[in-house]
């Protein structure tokens, strides 16, 4: 086959328009060796739940074991579970509230358990190291769509400056290990996200969940008004959490790059119109109030994501009110449990 034709081919198999998509390899995947920290959390059971059905040998630390904010505990981890390749997931996190109440642990914790994992994974020859960063790493004003090239730029929005300054220098850590050392690591920048199992506890979960359990509550005791944080200007980009842990698994198999890659859909909606379809989803009809005295947080997020189309084959397609519904679904069976 001449390059023409080769390129015809491809071309006809992947018309304009068209998302080109790479899948994971259940040959690459058999018996292979992972440790997924935080693999029993909301990105992790996700992540798991696929490198499982390829048959991966997935082992999932337990914070009661193996405390990843200690050098035994991770020196330890390695030792028994000998890794090939090592998906770091395990963070501490919250929504604006956990994040201003937690500013210092939320710091130490994130960065240390990075920093040990990342010198570990060194020193004991892991072939490939994913690192999780976080939205949150970009700056407070960022032009939209967030690139990648924009990490740098400015610092970030000041609720959540500690969480994302302590994920983004183990960006800094993976690029000077591969400068050094020649350490295969990669680093995955993913929106917010949302889905079954999520977080819904009341004083650390994220703005869906948060509102999904205020409306349901609401409905049901008949209140007459939501209150939330901000004015409902800001913007948000959201990805379900089963289409990322598809991002990861792809990533982890074909992406190989220094360079921070960007994990989201590509669109962004207000918290108030969020808001207003979270309430349709549950059934809730009453007023829905916002308190500008409380912070938005960062004013827009929303992602190039062609670099993670082009270098290994992910496009989200889940439709955000569909995502919503099955999240809603998800959560109220637990209420009924």
């Amino acid at each position: 086959m001449t390059p023409e034709s080769s390129q015809a081919a491809v071309s006809a198999a992947h018309p304009a328009g068209a998302p080109y998509e790479r899948q994971a390899t259940p040959e690459f995947w058999r018996g292979r060796r992972v440790v997924v920290t935080g693999g029993g959390g909301f990105l992790g059971s996700h992540v798991v739940d696929r490198l499982r059905a390829l048959h991966a040998d997935v082992f999932v630390p337990r914070r009661a074991e193996f405390d990843l904010t200690t050098d035994e505990a991770v020196r330890r981890l390695y030792e028994t579970a000998r890794p090939e390749m090592v998906i770091h997931l395990a963070a501490e996190v919250g929504g604006i509230g956990a994040n201003r109440e937690n500013p210092g642990r939320f710091f130490y914790a994130n960065a240390i358990m990075g920093i040990l994992m990342i010198e570990e994974a060194r020193r004991t020859g892991v072939q490939k190291f994913v690192q999780m960063g976080t939205i949150c790493a970009y700056p407070k004003i960022t032009p939209v769509p967030f690139r990648e090239e924009n990490l740098w730029e400015g610092y970030p929005e000041e609720t959540n400056a500690p969480y994302g300054v302590a994920k983004k220098a183990l960006l800094v850590q993976l690029q000077a290990y591969r400068q050094q050392y020649g350490m295969n690591g990669i680093y995955l920048l993913p929106v917010n996200l949302y889905g079954p199992r999520d977080n819904f506890d009341e004083r650390s979960s994220h703005v869906i969940p948060a509102l999904i359990r205020r409306m349901l509550e609401a409905r049901d005791g008949g209140a007459p008004e939501v209150r939330m944080w901000g004015t409902g200007n800001a913007s948000r980009e959201f990805l379900y959490v089963d289409e990322c842990a598809r991002a990861v698994v792809l990533a982890s198999e074909h992406y190989d790059g220094a360079e921070p890659v960007n994990l989201g859909v590509g669109e962004e909606i207000t918290i108030r119109d969020l808001a207003a379809q979270i309430a349709e989803s549950v059934g809730y009809q009453g007023r829905l109030a916002y308190d500008p005295t409380q912070p938005d947080g960062q004013p827009r997020r929303s992602l190039d994501t062609s670099r993670a189309r082009e270098l290994f084959g992910f496009e989200a397609h889940m439709p955000f009110r569909e995502g919503l519904r099955r999240t809603v679904e998800w959560y109220a069976g637990q209420r009924a449990v």
